[in-house]
């Protein structure tokens, strides 16, 4: 889907691909999940906190480190943006989540739909 994707394709990708990587989890256990399947785990984490609390404490209720492996991870993978997002203050993530998410979600988006073909 890549970077033009709108607010529903990518609400809809991120509980799609995130609910495909949860079950994955579930089967495989984390430590068979690639560093992309891992990453969509933590943006999952987020999105389910944001989307359902309205807050990232939710997020770390499920997934503690979410955040801090979310911005290693995507360190990694050269996914700036992505990297630069959770790399902020817990506050300041949870107060910009939904502005930064299109940006966040392209990027992750493109690199999972390169590496999955």
């Amino acid at each position: 889907m890549g970077d033009s994707m709108t607010e529903l394709e990518l609400e809809t990708w991120i509980v799609e691909v995130g609910g495909d990587v949860v079950e994955q989890q579930s089967v495989r256990g984390r430590e068979a999940m690639t560093p992309i399947e891992k990453l969509i785990y933590c943006v999952w984490v987020a999105d389910y906190g944001m989307r359902n609390a309205g807050d990232l404490e939710t997020a770390a209720d499920v997934y503690a480190p979410f955040q801090g492996e979310a911005a290693a991870l995507a360190a990694d993978l050269g996914l700036a943006r992505t990297r630069a997002a959770f790399e902020l203050p817990t506050s300041d993530l949870e107060q910009q989540y939904f502005d930064l998410l299109s940006a966040v979600g392209g990027e992750i988006s493109a690199r999972y739909d390169a590496t999955s073909r």
